[in-house]
């Protein structure tokens, strides 16, 4: 009786495995059919838009045949490039920071819970603050804003990244380089960064993964310019405003090239994505 009791339990426990794992699979494949989807359709309507045009040519004034996303491009370049350069060093140094003192400060652990808010704050709400504290106070947009605004997203990524990175490194590791009689901050430095390295560089790549596909916060900071403007104190062009500006317009050609830009976004981003993994996956097996 003993017996049979316990295998209608087991039976009973199989059932709901195997339903959990039915159900996980469903799940997976439906999320895999409508991403596939998504990505089948643009590239069939934007793989037509890539050519050398896109790429040499500034966006077309209204009613206007032709054009390309240079200076989107280049505008999106130059203003991920500078939040990376904010935002990297600051979140490095900041992660060992939490890293070290994380249990023993309390502006840390306030740190920590801030760069946790930081981390699941919608990017429109940021681009209100760099809106709110610059550019209403400048009286004009500007790339430097639109930069401003991705550094405050990026921050928190490259933050707890390090930050979790730097736990990894064995215990073992830091007493060897204290017995040694090295001080702190070069053991942070020179033995617990260089040890996760390639983790680090992780974080930084899916920051500038996150970033680079951002809209609302450039909406409100960097807004748009239909010319080539090198200039950062300007209104600068972006791929996701431009791409957002361009969908819903009224031109053919403006749609076209909305198509192109969001493949360019779109395949820039699963790159960086894929380089990021691969990093991490060969110092991990390394």
């Amino acid at each position: 009786m003993k017996n049979h009791g316990s295998r209608s339990i087991y039976q009973t426990r199989l059932l709901v495995h195997r339903l959990g794992i039915a159900l996980s699979v469903l799940a997976m494949a439906i999320g895999i059919c409508f991403l596939l989807w998504i990505l089948v359709t643009l590239v069939l309507n934007g793989a037509s838009a890539l050519n050398l045009a896109l790429f040499i040519e500034s966006t077309p004034s209204p009613g206007s045949e032709g054009g390309g996303l240079l200076n989107a491009i280049f505008g999106s370049l130059m203003m991920v490039f500078v939040s990376t350069a904010i935002s990297t060093p600051v979140g490095i140094l900041a992660g060992i920071y939490l890293a070290e003192y994380g249990e023993e400060s309390l502006f840390a652990q306030v740190t920590r819970f801030v760069i946790d808010i930081m981390l699941s704050a919608p990017s429109i709400v940021i681009g209100l603050f760099v809106y709110a504290i610059y550019v209403a106070q400048a009286k004009h947009f500007s790339g430097w804003a639109g930069s401003f605004a991705l550094a405050l997203i990026a921050l928190p990524i490259v933050v707890r990244t390090t930050d979790n990175m730097l736990a990894l490194v064995p215990t073992a590791l830091r007493e060897a380089a204290y017995a040694l009689g090295a001080p702190r901050w070069k053991v942070a430095l020179m033995i617990r960064l260089r040890a996760v390295k390639a983790g680090v560089l992780t974080g930084i790549l899916l920051a500038v993964a996150r970033t680079a596909g951002e809209t609302a916060p450039l909406l409100f900071t960097a807004l748009n310019n239909q010319f080539f403007s090198a200039s950062m104190n300007q209104p600068m062009a972006n791929l996701p405003v431009v791409i957002f500006q361009f969908a819903m317009s009224p031109y053919d050609n403006w749609r076209h090239l909305a198509w192109g830009g969001a493949l360019l976004v779109t395949f820039g981003v699963l790159g960086l994505n894929i380089l990021s993994r691969s990093i991490f996956k060969k110092e991990h097996q390394g």
